[in-house]
């Protein structure tokens, strides 16, 4: 039995790197998380036991998945019923959006950032694609980092047309293992070609027709990049990246109002001086999320994604959530 960790997944076949060099290996037996069924039963970056098959063809089977310290869950585009896991055992997430070309989704930021926040991932929130915004732009931009630098999270402005904040994605990339997110066609491959150039992903175009981003990356990966620190060629700095597909949209049908509540950190932190303890900040008498909204010690802008979000919950029956878990 050798320990690797999973680099690639192309959906039946995973590469897997050990210290013997890469595999193409399957998956045997059934592997669950926390009773929840899966499209997919490990992801890039978990860590593996695998069982070589034949050592020429470098082929083998994973037969134990090892312990996660944290992992990036989303429920299934294909099977409503189902999970699926996007990575694993990451450092960071990279979430890349634009607020131009395509435009920024209302909610998309705060239903990503329900994927990482139960386990304590951190998000740096990257607004690419600079070089194309309005004055208008530019004053929405702004809010937006009011709103998400306040409650914790980083925030960056990058182009890779100008080269804004390029360097400073460097410094937050060393030494880290990076999940890469994003809505299709935000430009999350050409600013890893930025970072290190020649790195040859595909950098996919937007759609004439619909004005959505075409899906280029069909599986993730995880890539190790080298590269320059501040033009200074006596500073070398690596990163793990992992790439993941384009997020066309984010449903949470594993998720119930309460888990979202304690998911929107700010609003946790006031619940604790709510009247109710299992208050929802919707119209119970005493709530002091809803108090600290009038006094915008809570933006407006969360309160409306988080109402937003509640209602697609409860859209979705609940016979139909659980059925299957």
């Amino acid at each position: 039995m050798l320990e690797g960790i999973i680099v690639k997944s192309t959906g039946s076949w995973y590469t897997v790197r050990t210290e013997s060099g890469e595999y193409s290996c399957r998956i045997k037996g059934k592997f669950r998380l926390d009773g929840v069924k899966l499209t997919n039963p490990v992801a890039v970056g978990d860590n593996v036991g695998i069982e070589i098959e034949d050592e020429g063809e470098r082929t083998g089977t994973i037969r134990e998945i090892l312990p996660r310290r944290n992992y990036i869950l989303r429920q299934s585009p294909r099977k409503k019923h189902y999970m699926h896991l996007m990575v694993a055992n990451i450092d960071q997430a990279l979430l890349i959006v634009t607020i131009r070309e395509p435009e920024l989704k209302p909610g998309f930021i705060d239903r990503f950032l329900l994927t990482t926040e139960p386990h304590d991932i951190p998000v740096i929130i990257v607004f690419n694609k600079t070089d194309l915004y309005s004055i208008e732009d530019i004053s929405v931009l702004e809010r937006l980092e009011e709103v998400y630098s306040g409650i914790g999270y980083k925030t960056l402005r990058t182009s890779t047309v100008t080269g804004e904040g390029i360097d400073h994605l460097k410094r937050l990339l060393v030494d880290k293992t990076t999940a890469v997110n994003g809505q299709s066609g935000v430009g999350k491959s050409s600013l890893i070609n930025a970072i290190q150039p020649g790195k040859e992903l595909k950098i996919g175009d937007l759609s004439d027709y619909t004005g959505k981003g075409q899906h280029t990356t069909t599986f993730a990966e995880m890539y190790t990049l080298h590269f320059e620190m501040d033009n200074d060629k006596d500073r070398q700095g690596n990163a793990w990246i992992i790439d993941t597909p384009g997020l066309k949209t984010l449903g949470f049908n594993n998720l119930e109002v309460q888990d979202v509540a304690h998911n929107f950190r700010e609003f946790f932190e006031h619940s604790h001086s709510c009247k109710f303890r299992d208050c929802t900040h919707r119209n119970e008498p005493g709530c002091a999320v809803k108090k600290a909204i009038e006094t915008g010690e809570i933006s407006m802008i969360r309160y409306e994604n988080y109402l937003m979000i509640l209602d697609n919950i409860e859209e979705q029956n609940y016979w139909e959530r659980h059925k299957d878990f």
